[in-house]
């Protein structure tokens, strides 16, 4: 494997495990690298890595808060119930329901219609002007919720509704709309971070798990290489980018985000715009990839 290839896919990690916690949308940020940093492999393997890639980020989430997630403790060398710790996993479940439902009715009718540029660049900036409303109208009042344990199996499904967004309209951020979604049910920044964490797991491990299974396990050697490298510094990214963020929200709002979304949305429509009627001699239809 040639050392330019590595440093793309160490790259490539970095922009995912940034982009996914972050609620500033991992789907815009790797349109554009997609467009500068072109790896030599396959479109099949390449489809495959640039989700299987976030079982690295998983993995960044179960090592900071195993403790948190796993339903059983083990002290005094016996094993003990956390009921408190299974009822937020049947809210997990519950959030998961509705992107879950329409992902396996229409995700491949959703990917026609909206996975292009201009879809990308609309939610990015959509839901950065969200973010500044909701957090100018959360201003000085201070949150209902502060704990996971408060949030309501309703407001776990309301929260679901809002990662369907996310399902549905790439651009929109999965972190970046559950997150708005807590913050408007007056749940605090911190804990709204927390869940989005949390509700990532099963999420992003089944999503991963699926690729996996349509690609199957027949991987040369540098493609071998290529994913573990790229899980690798995801994971190592991901803890960083998680810790940033929740030391940043206890002392910041989440409106930082929300102009930087515009200003990157704005950046997607002018970059493809530029490319698509001016450089290429027919207007493209605003296809990613």
């Amino acid at each position: 494997m040639e050392f330019i290839e590595i440093v793309k896919v160490v790259i490539i990690g970095i922009i995912q495990g940034v982009t996914e916690w972050l609620p500033i949308s991992s789907t815009g940020h790797m349109i554009l690298a997609d467009e500068f940093i072109h790896l030599n492999i396959t479109e099949a393997f390449k489809e495959m890595f640039l989700v299987v890639i976030q079982f690295g980020s998983i993995l960044a989430v179960v090592v900071l808060y195993w403790k948190r997630l796993l339903p059983v403790s083990f002290e005094n060398k016996k094993i003990a119930i956390k009921k408190e710790t299974i009822i937020m996993w049947l809210k997990i479940a519950v959030s998961c329901v509705p992107a879950a439902v329409i992902g396996v009715l229409f995700d491949k009718k959703m990917n026609e219609l909206f996975y292009n540029y201009t879809t990308v660049a609309i939610m990015l900036i959509l839901f950065g002007i969200f973010f500044i409303i909701v957090e100018n109208r959360n201003k000085n009042v201070p949150p209902k919720i502060n704990s996971i344990a408060e949030i309501t199996f309703m407001m776990a499904f309301v929260i679901g509704l809002f990662q369907l967004i996310a399902a549905v309209f790439p651009g929109t951020s999965r972190s970046g709309s559950t997150i708005i979604g807590g913050l408007i049910l007056g749940i605090s920044r911190t804990v709204a971070a927390e869940y989005t964490f949390f509700l990532a797991v099963p999420v992003m491990f089944g999503a991963s798990a699926l690729k996996l299974s349509k690609f199957g396990m027949n991987f040369t050697a540098a493609e071998a290489i290529t994913l573990i490298l790229g899980m690798v510094i995801a994971f190592v990214v991901s803890i960083v980018t998680i810790r940033f963020l929740l030391g940043y929200v206890k002392k910041h709002d989440f409106k930082a985000f929300g102009w930087y979304r515009i200003a990157l949305g704005l950046l997607v429509l002018g970059y493809f715009f530029t490319y698509c009627w001016l450089v290429t001699p027919l207007p493209c239809q605003g296809e990613v990839g």
